[in-house]
């Protein structure tokens, strides 16, 4: 595990972006082109494009760092070249804040639990087919990711025109990449940690592979 000070000067390093929920986060607005979003982001750098969906090769993710070869940032594009999606990592991401909230690098348990204490008026709580919470109306999931420190929260949130059933990752918008990895931790042993697992077939097989 990383030592409290050595997550501290990590911290400081990251900006601390407001969410806007359904319109944007930080600097970033959803419908802008890739163009208008690295404008928005003179800090960070773009390390690579890729295919997003295995059957959709137009829905385009861009990796950014805001430190050398250190992933921070991912943004998703669809088929019109506006931005849909974004997710921060967990360690090195923007410090993305909703209603006073850190949603970036947390406790998966206490997120949970903040996420189900939001008034009804923010929309309700739903569980995906894979176990990850969110909100639709807020345009928000959250996912886990693999840490030198445990599971730790991975904020992904998309714009209004693409929020309805979101927190369904088998019919949302919500790019197929960006399912990949860890599942959201259940209590029962016997459930399956990471999707796909070891002993099943992505869907993109032989098709396309995955970009974590």
């Amino acid at each position: 595990m990383t030592s409290p000070d050595a997550r501290e000067a990590v911290a400081h390093l990251r900006p601390r972006w407001v969410v806007t929920p359904l319109e944007g986060v930080g600097p970033l607005r959803f419908g802008m082109t890739a163009a208008e979003a690295a404008a928005a982001l003179p800090q960070a750098q773009e390390i690579r494009r890729f295919q997003a969906e295995p059957y959709f090769p137009e829905v385009v993710g861009i990796e950014l760092v805001f430190q050398p070869s250190v992933p921070a940032l991912y943004e998703y594009f669809d088929k019109t070249g506006r931005l849909f999606c974004i997710a921060a990592d967990a360690v090195h991401g923007p410090r993305m804040v909703l209603d006073g909230m850190e949603l970036t690098g947390g406790n998966p348990a206490e997120l949970e639990q903040w996420l189900s204490d939001l008034p009804d008026a923010m929309g309700g709580l739903r569980f995906g087919p894979r176990g990850n919470p969110g909100i639709d109306e807020l345009g928000l999931i959250l996912r886990v990711q693999d840490t030198a420190d445990g599971l730790l929260t991975r904020p992904v949130l998309v714009g209004r025109e693409w929020a309805e059933r979101c927190t369904d990752d088998w019919e949302g918008a919500i790019p197929e990449s960006e399912w990949v990895g860890y599942l959201w931790p259940n209590p029962h042993e016997d459930e399956e940690k990471v999707w796909p697992s070891a002993r099943s077939t992505a869907t993109w097989a032989g098709e396309w592979s995955p970009p974590f």
